[in-house]
């Protein structure tokens, strides 16, 4: 498994690399226009960062599938379903790799903003009464949620979870149109109905089990079900790669 995690890193670190890279040189950005005072080039790195996070985490799910998706239907990528390793191995390696890839962006996200917000706070002092009129408006619209650390954590892991879950039916959805559809008029499109249907049925699933929830727990079990709801998909998507892939 160790072998298969490395093999799973080698193959997206160089993004990795390049959006941490990115990353760095916003950061660098918008500590200069705070040093300098700039308040709209600060605004303007602030949200170009917000986005590097968001987009970020997003690309190392849609990274993972797309290497899947070429180890499927490329000679090259076919060969490591030649190897003595099982299904079970090769899709847990590149769930691990990419689980442990977006809670290590996430919580690297999540401090590097815990950081800018601590200098925003201290530089110009205001931030409070802005974070005071968001809870306000969260307060009208019902949403009684703490602005606070506990809240952010739950966010994010809600967002973590929620989107390995998507991976994770995205998994699935590429597995039957190369497995079950392979040769088939319109595979691409079965596939992506499936995907779409699958989603529904979770989103279905988790809205039935939290709707009447408060806020933060809602956000805790929703956390909770995405990864049941992966680790459903997980067996199901290695049990047809064992049946119809390995060799």
């Amino acid at each position: 498994m160790k072998n298969l995690i490395k093999y799973e890193i080698r193959k997206t670190w160089h993004t990795k690399l390049i959006l941490l890279t990115i990353t760095l040189f916003a950061e660098l950005a918008f500590l200069a226009t705070l040093y300098l005072g700039s308040e709209e080039y600060n605004i303007l790195t602030c949200v170009i960062l917000y986005f590097l996070a968001l987009g970020g985490i997003l690309y190392i799910g849609i990274q993972s599938v797309v290497t899947m998706h070429q180890d499927m239907n490329t000679k090259q990528g076919y060969m490591l379903y030649m190897t003595p390793h099982s299904c079970y191995r090769i899709l847990g390696a590149k769930v691990l790799e990419n689980g442990l890839s977006m809670l290590a962006a996430g919580a690297f996200f999540f401090a590097l903003g815990a950081l800018d917000i601590t200098l925003l706070m201290g530089h110009y002092g205001i931030l409070e009464d802005l974070m005071r009129t968001i809870q306000e408006v969260m307060r009208q619209l019902q949403m009684e949620l703490q602005l606070n650390a506990p809240t952010f954590i739950a966010l994010t892991v809600a967002f973590l979870t929620g989107w390995l879950s998507t991976v994770m039916i995205a998994y699935l959805a590429d597995v039957i149109s190369t497995c079950l559809l392979a040769g088939k008029k319109h595979n691409g499109f079965f596939s992506l109905l499936a995907f779409i249907l699958i989603s529904i049925l979770f989103s279905t699933l988790e809205n039935a089990c939290t709707g009447t929830l408060a806020w933060l727990p809602r956000l805790w079990w929703s956390s909770a079900i995405s990864l049941a709801f992966a680790g459903i998909m997980y067996v199901v998507t290695a049990w047809l790669m064992d049946r119809h892939l390995s060799v």
